[in-house]
């Protein structure tokens, strides 16, 4: 079964292209499925039935999110998919079995005044500057958190005031970099970058840590909930909160759907389409604050 999932996985990074952060998702969920296999005396996947599956997502029911169930569900559909395909199974067992169903949770955001706040918790000095300039770029360009570290300075055109984003799928997008954001990136790379680099001239990453390296994605979160604090924000925040925001701010304030959907990188604009719900619920919320009779 181990063979039969590294193949399925070779065949996402090659075929699908989609990123190392799924792949390694994907595994984690396959193996915990082939674990139980054994347990359950199936020694391969070809002897696996549907009442296997389902057993399998019962025994996660009462300690896993719905999310987390489906996204299991997917992993083990797309690997039988895969395996009829290579024609290592007759029959697909997963074919009738529905997603579990989710509710639609509006993503959480900040308000304009929320956003503003956390920007002037950091110090525009040293290290801070570095800090003010992802904050922006998360904020004004809207990137996922694995885009934002893994940016490249010579994906950066300043003059022209654009990024070349590499988003899921290693699909490439194009993403303007507003006023705030440009000048904040500046200072870094003027002042601060050049002093991390001391170390490690030839770096290549926009963003690097005190000895040259590139920065994580858990640097990031801990970063952002450090200023979250010092802000005094109590909501619960990480880097897609400032995705969700930008989205949000823009819809807010009249930009159409498709243009958000392309600056996002969503493949799907039922994707987008979901902080249009947010608008709603914002929409309410000042009907009843401010109507006679709410």
């Amino acid at each position: 079964m181990r063979n039969s999932i590294e193949g399925f996985l070779a065949f996402l990074q090659l075929e699908r292209g989609l990123s190392i952060n799924t792949r390694l998702t994907y595994g984690q969920d396959l193996s915990q499925f082939a674990r139980f296999l054994e347990k359950q005396g199936v020694g391969a996947f070809s002897r696996v039935r549907q009442l296997h599956v389902r057993e399998f997502l019962q025994s996660l029911r009462t300690t896993h999110a719905p999310a987390t169930l489906a996204r299991k569900l997917a992993a083990i559909k797309g690997l039988f998919r895969f395996l009829q395909a290579e024609r290592v199974v007759l029959r697909n067992p997963t074919e009738f079995i529905e997603t579990p169903r989710l509710w639609q949770k509006l993503p959480q955001t900040l308000h304009v005044g929320e956003i503003s706040r956390l920007l002037a918790t950091i110090e525009p000095k040293g290290l801070g500057l570095r800090d003010v300039a992802m904050l922006e770029l998360l904020y004004g360009a809207g990137l996922r958190v694995s885009e934002l570290v893994h940016l490249e300075l010579g994906q950066c055109n300043f003059e022209a005031r654009f990024l070349r984003c590499i988003g899921k799928g290693n699909k490439e997008r194009i993403v303007p970099l507003g006023q705030h954001a440009a000048e904040a990136l500046a200072r870094y790379l003027e002042i601060e970058r050049p002093a991390l680099l001391a170390k490690r001239p030839g770096a290549s990453a926009l963003f690097v840590n005190r000895w040259g390296r590139r920065l994580t994605r858990q640097r990031v979160w801990q970063l952002l909930r450090y200023y979250a604090r010092a802000g005094l924000i109590a909501k619960n925040i990480g880097p897609h909160t400032l995705r969700h925001s930008f989205a949000t701010h823009l819809l807010e304030r009249g930009a159409d759907l498709r243009t958000v959907q392309e600056l996002l990188g969503h493949a799907n604009i039922s994707t987008t389409q979901r902080y249009t719900h947010v608008d709603r619920a914002r929409l309410k919320a000042v009907h009843e604050q401010f109507h006679p009779r709410p």
